[in-house]
Protein backbone atom coordinates (compact mmCIF):
# COMPACT_ATOMS: atom_id res chain seq x y z
CA UNK A 1 0.00 0.00 0.00
CA UNK A 2 3.00 2.21 0.95
CA UNK A 3 5.26 1.45 -1.98
CA UNK A 4 6.07 4.80 -3.58
CA UNK A 5 6.94 6.58 0.14
CA UNK A 6 9.18 3.19 0.56
CA UNK A 7 10.21 3.39 -2.95
CA UNK A 8 11.84 6.96 -1.82
CA UNK A 9 13.02 5.64 1.29
CA UNK A 10 14.95 3.49 -0.29
CA UNK A 11 16.24 6.35 -2.97
CA UNK A 12 17.27 8.35 0.14
CA UNK A 13 19.14 5.40 1.84
CA UNK A 14 21.07 4.90 -1.33
CA UNK A 15 21.82 8.54 -2.14
CA UNK A 16 20.15 7.86 -5.68
CA UNK A 17 18.16 10.91 -7.23
CA UNK A 18 14.80 11.52 -7.41
CA UNK A 19 13.60 13.85 -10.33
CA UNK A 20 9.76 14.80 -10.35
CA UNK A 21 7.99 16.47 -13.70
CA UNK A 22 4.97 18.75 -12.47
CA UNK A 23 2.43 19.15 -14.53
CA UNK A 24 -0.02 22.18 -14.14
CA UNK A 25 -3.42 20.79 -15.76
CA UNK A 26 -4.52 24.75 -15.39
CA UNK A 27 -1.40 25.20 -18.45
CA UNK A 28 -1.80 21.74 -20.40
CA UNK A 29 -5.14 21.06 -22.75
CA UNK A 30 -5.58 17.58 -24.79
CA UNK A 31 -3.76 19.30 -27.26
CA UNK A 32 0.14 18.91 -26.29
CA UNK A 33 -0.37 15.63 -24.06
CA UNK A 34 1.41 13.59 -26.58
CA UNK A 35 4.69 15.66 -27.19
CA UNK A 36 4.67 16.68 -23.05
CA UNK A 37 4.59 12.74 -22.34
CA UNK A 38 7.27 11.87 -24.97
CA UNK A 39 9.54 14.24 -23.69
CA UNK A 40 9.12 13.30 -19.99
CA UNK A 41 9.75 9.84 -21.20
CA UNK A 42 12.84 10.46 -23.09
CA UNK A 43 14.03 12.90 -19.67
CA UNK A 44 15.25 11.66 -16.50
CA UNK A 45 12.24 12.12 -14.71
CA UNK A 46 11.68 9.81 -11.72
CA UNK A 47 7.88 10.61 -10.76
CA UNK A 48 5.24 12.71 -12.25
CA UNK A 49 3.37 15.32 -9.78
CA UNK A 50 0.56 16.55 -11.10
CA UNK A 51 -1.67 19.90 -9.73
CA UNK A 52 -1.65 23.48 -9.51
CA UNK A 53 -2.30 26.32 -7.06
CA UNK A 54 -5.55 27.57 -8.59
CA UNK A 55 -6.62 24.85 -11.27
CA UNK A 56 -10.49 24.59 -11.28
CA UNK A 57 -11.06 22.66 -14.00
CA UNK A 58 -12.70 19.36 -15.57
CA UNK A 59 -9.85 17.55 -17.27
CA UNK A 60 -8.09 15.89 -14.52
CA UNK A 61 -8.65 12.56 -14.87
CA UNK A 62 -8.32 13.01 -18.64
CA UNK A 63 -4.76 13.96 -18.06
CA UNK A 64 -3.85 11.24 -15.72
CA UNK A 65 -5.69 8.03 -17.55
CA UNK A 66 -3.45 9.70 -20.49
CA UNK A 67 -0.44 9.61 -18.20
CA UNK A 68 -1.18 6.58 -17.25
CA UNK A 69 -1.12 4.88 -20.42
CA UNK A 70 1.86 6.21 -21.98
CA UNK A 71 4.49 6.16 -19.23
CA UNK A 72 5.09 3.94 -16.16
CA UNK A 73 6.31 6.18 -13.98
CA UNK A 74 4.21 6.67 -10.62
CA UNK A 75 1.69 9.48 -10.81
CA UNK A 76 1.42 11.84 -7.27
CA UNK A 77 -1.38 14.70 -6.84
CA UNK A 78 0.16 17.56 -5.62
CA UNK A 79 -3.42 19.65 -5.23
CA UNK A 80 -4.08 23.02 -4.22
CA UNK A 81 -7.66 22.70 -3.23
CA UNK A 82 -9.67 19.42 -2.38
CA UNK A 83 -11.27 19.61 -5.72
CA UNK A 84 -8.08 18.24 -7.13
CA UNK A 85 -8.63 15.12 -6.20
CA UNK A 86 -8.18 12.02 -8.75
CA UNK A 87 -8.91 8.09 -8.24
CA UNK A 88 -6.58 7.94 -11.56
CA UNK A 89 -3.43 8.59 -9.77
CA UNK A 90 -1.24 6.51 -7.96
CA UNK A 91 -1.23 8.36 -4.98
CA UNK A 92 -1.36 12.49 -3.34
CA UNK A 93 1.13 14.41 -1.47
CA UNK A 94 -0.90 15.31 1.30
CA UNK A 95 0.13 19.07 2.22
CA UNK A 96 0.13 21.29 5.05
CA UNK A 97 1.27 24.66 4.45
CA UNK A 98 3.58 24.90 7.20
CA UNK A 99 4.82 28.14 6.72
CA UNK A 100 1.48 30.38 6.63
CA UNK A 101 -1.00 30.42 9.55
CA UNK A 102 -4.02 30.32 7.34
CA UNK A 103 -6.05 27.45 8.76
CA UNK A 104 -7.49 26.37 5.33
CA UNK A 105 -4.24 25.17 4.63
CA UNK A 106 -2.87 24.06 7.84
CA UNK A 107 -5.69 21.66 8.76
CA UNK A 108 -9.74 22.73 6.95
CA UNK A 109 -8.72 21.71 3.16
CA UNK A 110 -7.32 18.63 4.44
CA UNK A 111 -10.55 17.93 6.64
CA UNK A 112 -12.91 18.63 2.93
CA UNK A 113 -10.27 16.42 1.03
CA UNK A 114 -10.97 12.86 3.37
CA UNK A 115 -14.50 11.97 2.00
CA UNK A 116 -13.36 12.09 -1.38
CA UNK A 117 -10.20 10.42 -0.72
CA UNK A 118 -11.27 7.27 1.32
CA UNK A 119 -12.87 6.55 -1.98
CA UNK A 120 -10.09 5.86 -3.73
CA UNK A 121 -6.95 3.67 -3.06
CA UNK A 122 -4.94 6.86 -3.68
CA UNK A 123 -1.39 6.00 -1.16
CA UNK A 124 -1.73 9.15 1.67
CA UNK A 125 2.01 10.52 2.40
CA UNK A 126 1.78 13.62 4.58
CA UNK A 127 3.81 16.26 2.98
CA UNK A 128 4.85 19.59 5.45
CA UNK A 129 5.14 22.54 2.34
CA UNK A 130 7.17 25.19 3.05
CA UNK A 131 6.63 28.47 0.80
CA UNK A 132 10.55 30.55 0.38
CA UNK A 133 10.18 34.22 -0.03
CA UNK A 134 11.83 34.14 -4.11
CA UNK A 135 11.63 37.88 -5.11
CA UNK A 136 8.34 37.80 -6.17
CA UNK A 137 4.61 37.37 -5.61
CA UNK A 138 4.32 33.55 -6.79
CA UNK A 139 0.34 31.99 -7.17
CA UNK A 140 0.74 30.26 -3.96
CA UNK A 141 1.32 33.07 -1.78
CA UNK A 142 -1.65 34.93 -3.64
CA UNK A 143 -4.42 31.87 -3.81
CA UNK A 144 -3.66 30.92 0.25
CA UNK A 145 -3.11 34.50 1.14
CA UNK A 146 0.17 33.61 3.17
CA UNK A 147 3.57 35.38 3.26
CA UNK A 148 6.68 32.91 2.28
CA UNK A 149 9.65 32.59 5.24
CA UNK A 150 12.17 34.96 4.94
CA UNK A 151 15.53 32.90 2.49
CA UNK A 152 17.73 34.64 4.68
CA UNK A 153 16.45 33.03 8.11
CA UNK A 154 17.90 29.70 7.35
CA UNK A 155 17.38 28.76 10.78
CA UNK A 156 13.86 29.02 11.51
CA UNK A 157 13.27 27.55 8.33
CA UNK A 158 14.98 24.22 9.37
CA UNK A 159 13.04 24.87 13.05
CA UNK A 160 9.86 24.65 10.39
CA UNK A 161 10.99 21.62 8.71
CA UNK A 162 12.15 19.65 11.83
CA UNK A 163 8.66 20.45 13.59
CA UNK A 164 6.92 19.51 10.52
CA UNK A 165 8.76 15.95 10.83
CA UNK A 166 7.62 16.26 14.45
CA UNK A 167 4.08 16.89 13.64
CA UNK A 168 4.51 13.24 11.85
CA UNK A 169 4.75 14.69 8.09
CA UNK A 170 6.58 11.91 6.08
CA UNK A 171 7.90 14.32 3.50
CA UNK A 172 9.31 18.00 3.75
CA UNK A 173 8.84 20.25 0.59
CA UNK A 174 10.83 23.58 0.39
CA UNK A 175 9.27 25.49 -2.43
CA UNK A 176 10.13 29.06 -4.08
CA UNK A 177 7.12 29.07 -5.78
CA UNK A 178 6.04 28.19 -10.02
CA UNK A 179 8.14 30.57 -11.58
CA UNK A 180 9.95 31.67 -9.00
CA UNK A 181 12.83 34.70 -9.65
CA UNK A 182 15.32 33.05 -7.33
CA UNK A 183 15.50 29.15 -6.07
CA UNK A 184 15.33 27.78 -2.43
CA UNK A 185 18.57 29.03 -1.38
CA UNK A 186 21.56 26.06 -1.52
CA UNK A 187 22.59 26.86 2.30
CA UNK A 188 18.66 26.28 3.26
CA UNK A 189 18.42 23.09 1.33
CA UNK A 190 22.18 22.04 2.93
CA UNK A 191 20.43 22.98 6.74
CA UNK A 192 17.05 21.27 6.66
CA UNK A 193 18.93 17.99 5.04
CA UNK A 194 20.79 17.96 7.93
CA UNK A 195 18.26 18.39 10.64
CA UNK A 196 15.48 16.21 9.83
CA UNK A 197 15.30 12.43 8.47
CA UNK A 198 12.75 12.47 6.18
CA UNK A 199 13.01 13.04 2.32
CA UNK A 200 13.33 16.40 1.42
CA UNK A 201 11.69 17.47 -2.08
CA UNK A 202 12.91 21.11 -3.60
CA UNK A 203 11.23 22.94 -6.26
CA UNK A 204 10.50 26.17 -7.51
CA UNK A 205 12.56 28.40 -9.97
CA UNK A 206 14.99 26.12 -11.10
CA UNK A 207 16.03 26.79 -14.93
CA UNK A 208 19.22 24.87 -15.29
CA UNK A 209 20.50 21.35 -15.43
CA UNK A 210 23.23 23.30 -13.03
CA UNK A 211 21.08 24.23 -10.46
CA UNK A 212 19.10 20.54 -10.37
CA UNK A 213 22.51 19.36 -9.48
CA UNK A 214 23.27 21.93 -6.97
CA UNK A 215 20.28 21.51 -5.02
CA UNK A 216 21.17 17.86 -4.82
CA UNK A 217 24.32 18.30 -3.94
CA UNK A 218 22.72 20.39 -1.15
CA UNK A 219 21.00 17.72 0.06
CA UNK A 220 17.80 17.37 -1.95
CA UNK A 221 16.18 13.97 -2.57
CA UNK A 222 14.07 15.35 -5.14
CA UNK A 223 13.83 18.34 -7.60
CA UNK A 224 11.18 19.21 -8.97
CA UNK A 225 10.65 20.81 -12.51
CA UNK A 226 7.67 22.64 -13.83
CA UNK A 227 7.58 25.71 -15.53
CA UNK A 228 11.18 25.59 -17.10
CA UNK A 229 10.14 22.09 -18.53
CA UNK A 230 6.42 23.65 -19.58
CA UNK A 231 8.00 26.30 -21.32
CA UNK A 232 10.93 24.10 -23.49
CA UNK A 233 9.89 20.73 -23.41
CA UNK A 234 13.25 19.95 -24.90
CA UNK A 235 14.92 20.88 -21.48
CA UNK A 236 16.42 17.70 -20.95
CA UNK A 237 17.56 17.11 -24.44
Amino acid sequence: MNRIYEDILDAKRSRKKLLAILIDPEKTNRFNYLPLIKKINQSPATHIFVGGSSYDGNHLDEIISILKEKTTLPILLFPGNPSQISEKADGILFLQLLSGRNPDYLIEHQVQAVTAIEKTNLEVISTGYILIESGGETAVERVSKTKPLDRNNVDYVSQTAKAGEYIGNKLIYLEAGSGAKKTVPMEMIAMVSKRISVPLIVGGGIRSKDEIENAFNSGANIVVIGTAFENDLNFFD
